[in-house]
């Protein structure tokens, strides 16, 4: 009885090794620029049914900010701010029936601290997103995007 009992756990264990081993994005995650944001899109399949899988989307930013008044124009004022900053923005995510979540997380510029004046607004000059990676923190699987680079340009004041 003792044997039987011991070759049934051994075989739980390999069942269960290989669920683990078949966790995998069906590709590389893909990111694309918004204005000025990323939005990173993934399928991820080998998981169990109905299962909660947490991402987290990341990327180093740089971002350069300028003053325009509402019209979208410079104002003779030449304020000016560049921000870097690693962002990172997550989500919890189910899967469906058959072991796969299809999703999306959207990284944002890193925010300014520029203060206009009058009645001038903040605006974005643009943003480099480099180094963007999708990350399952459940099944502890890390994926560069396709692109891992992405830049957004924006008119700049003089």
């Amino acid at each position: 009885m003792q044997i039987n009992r011991t070759v049934c756990l051994f075989g739980l264990a390999l069942v269960s090794t290989a669920a683990m081993a078949a966790t995998q994005f069906l590709r590389a995650p893909s990111a694309r620029l918004g204005s000025p944001k990323v939005i990173v899109e993934w399928t991820e399949i080998g998981l169990g049914r109905t299962e909660n899988v947490d991402y987290i989307a990341s990327a180093t930013a740089a971002a350069r900010y300028q003053c325009i008044n509402r019209g979208n124009n410079c104002p003779a004022a030449s304020n000016k701010q560049d921000v870097l900053a690693n962002i990172s923005v997550g989500g919890t995510f189910k899967s469906d029936k058959n072991g796969r979540i299809s999703g999306e997380l959207t990284i944002p510029a890193p925010p300014a601290t520029l203060v206009c004046p009058g009645n001038q607004v903040v605006g974005v000059v643009s943003a480099v997103f480099t180094n963007i990676t999708l990350t399952d923190t459940t099944n502890k699987i890390t994926s560069l995007t396709e692109p891992s680079a992405l830049t957004y340009n924006a008119p700049e004041c003089p």
